[in-house]
């Protein structure tokens, strides 16, 4: 009988207890490496094309800039009804990224002079500018919602760019954001998930030149705000913008706009009555000032 098992038999009895050797405890292993074609260029950089002549395709893009639920897909599809300006669907083209997945090929790009960004930024160019080719049309306007989110980003790619901001009141972003999906979209959680676009979006009007759209004015009064809108376009006012309904605008679909009865009736359908300053939470009144929607 060794002595460990005559020493834990004592102690078991006179405590309950018995003696164990502690078990090693090996050091965490740190999580390895994300695969090659995850893991950007060192050193990457986001800066203007390097050769403005070559770089880009796209001329003049036109990036309409809005929270959700503002009313972006009806602006969209009134702008894709005139001829000279293609709107497609929402691309979320920020989202493409590349993958760099050997070391040779890494290693070329940096001594072709690339960062990760500029790779990435020749993609999006060139997306965009197939998309435009095949309408036939010479001026893009694009209008994913997470575009604020990379605002700056768009306006380094593309430094010819122009911007369109369409403004809502902050409360009935929310109450639409809501309503548009009330089991998956508690109240709760529209403020702080709308003001994120909302804030983004009045840092951008800030920062950026541009025209801005009030959806209440282009619901109210259509002609007038799209015939200002293409004055800051460069293109002659048509009709035919008005009537959204008799073109093809691609599908209606969850994920890429707008897909509810409203704006697939065709027409301009009027906004529903603006809050009053009682039923405007204190997280939105900042923002409510700073777009004059506090009066």
């Amino acid at each position: 009988m060794s002595w460990r098992y005559r020493a834990n038999a004592t102690l078991e009895g006179l405590t309950g207890y018995t003696l164990t050797r502690a078990l090693r405890r090996e050091p965490p292993k740190p999580p390895p490496p994300p695969p090659l074609e995850l893991q950007r260029l060192p050193g990457d950089a986001v800066r203007p094309p390097v050769d403005p002549a070559h770089d880009r395709l796209l001329r003049e893009p036109v990036f309409l800039l809005s929270s959700v639920r503002s009313g972006s897909t009806l602006l969209r599809v009134m702008l894709n009804s005139h001829s000279r300006v293609h709107s497609p669907i929402e691309t979320h083209f920020r989202r493409m990224t590349v993958g760099l997945g050997t070391d040779p090929v890494r290693q070329a790009m940096e001594l072709l002079g690339h960062t990760h960004s500029d790779i990435e930024h020749l993609v999006w160019d060139r997306l965009l500018h197939r998309e435009l080719s095949r309408s036939g049309k010479p001026i893009l306007a694009e209008k994913t919602p997470s575009n604020v989110f990379a605002w700056r980003r768009i306006s380094t790619c593309w430094p010819d760019a122009r911007f369109v901001f369409l403004l809502r009141h902050p409360m009935s972003i929310v109450q639409s954001w809501h309503e548009a999906d009330p089991v998956k979209r508690p109240m709760e959680e529209a403020v702080p998930r709308t003001l994120s676009y909302m804030t983004y979006l009045e840092e951008a009007r800030t920062h950026l030149d541009g025209l801005t759209v009030r959806y209440e004015a282009l619901v109210a009064d259509p002609e007038a705000e799209l015939r200002r809108l293409c004055l800051f376009l460069g293109v002659e006012w048509e009709p035919a913008m008005l009537d959204y309904g008799r073109q093809d605008h691609g599908g209606f679909v969850k994920g890429i706009g707008d897909w509810r009865d409203k704006i697939r009736t065709g027409t301009v359908v009027a906004g529903r009555p603006l809050p009053s300053p009682g039923e405007v939470p204190a997280e939105l009144r900042e923002i409510c000032r700073a777009w004059d929607y506090d009066r």
